[in-house]
C-alpha cells in the first residue's frame, strides 16, 4: 500500500479525490484489465493451435476462465465491502450475469466472421484477425463490461456497506506476538 498511497500523494487534490470517490469502478477497471489479458493469452494459445477452425469457441472457453478469475478478484477486492446475499447465491448470480456477458462479448464476433464474412477466404489473413481482435476483443469486451459493472452492483453485490458492517461488528484480533516469534 505504500507504494499506492505515494502515488496519490503526487496527485493533484482533485485528481485524487475523483480516484478515491470512484475506488470501486477504478479497482472493476483493473479486475477487468487483468480479465483482458487472461483471455487474450487464453483465446490466442486456443485459436493458434487446436481451436483454429473455431474462433467463437475459442473465444467463449477463454472468457469463461477469466469469469472465474474475474469473480474472486471482484468479489475480494473490487466489491470486498460490498454483499447482501448469501455466498452460493451472491456466486450463482455472479455467473448467470457472466454468462450473458459471454454472449453480449461473443456477439460482435460472431456477427464479424458470419454475418460481415469477414473471414478467409473473403478477405486476407490479416485483415481476418484485425476483424477478429476489433469485433470480438475491443467491441465484444466493452459491451460485456457496461454490462457487467451495472449488473453486479444492481443485483450481484446490491448492498454498498454490507461486509464493512460484518467486519465492523466481528473484528478480526491481531496475531499473538508469541505466534508470531
Amino acid at each position: 500500500m505504500a507504494v499506492v498511497d505515494s502515488l496519490f500523494a503526487r496527485l493533484p487534490a482533485p485528481v485524487r479525490a475523483q480516484l478515491i470517490k470512484h475506488r470501486e469502478l477504478l479497482k472493476f477497471a483493473v479486475v477487468g484489465g487483468i480479465c483482458f489479458v487472461v483471455t487474450n493469452a487464453i483465446n490466442y494459445a486456443l485459436k493458434l493451435t487446436v481451436l483454429n477452425r473455431n474462433p467463437v469457441t475459442a473465444l467463449i472457453i477463454a472468457v469463461i476462465i477469466a469469469t472465474i478469475v474475474s469473480y474472486i478478484l471482484n468479489r475480494e477486492w473490487s466489491f470486498r465491502d460490498r454483499g447482501g446475499r448469501e455466498r452460493p447465491h451472491e456466486a450463482a448470480l455472479f455467473f448467470l450475469i457472466s454468462g450473458i456477458g459471454v454472449g453480449l462479448n461473443a456477439l460482435p464476433l460472431y456477427v464479424s466472421r458470419y454475418f460481415l464474412h469477414l473471414q478467409v477466404p473473403n478477405v486476407t489473413l490479416l485483415t481476418q484477425e484485425v476483424a477478429d481482435f476489433g469485433f470480438g476483443i475491443i467491441l465484444g469486451t466493452l459491451v460485456a463490461m457496461v454490462f457487467r459493472w451495472w449488473a453486479f452492483k444492481k443485483w450481484v453485490f446490491p448492498d454498498a456497506e454490507a461486509r464493512a458492517r460484518v467486519r465492523a461488528l466481528h473484528p478480526v484480533p491481531p496475531p499473538d506476538e508469541e505466534r508470531a516469534a
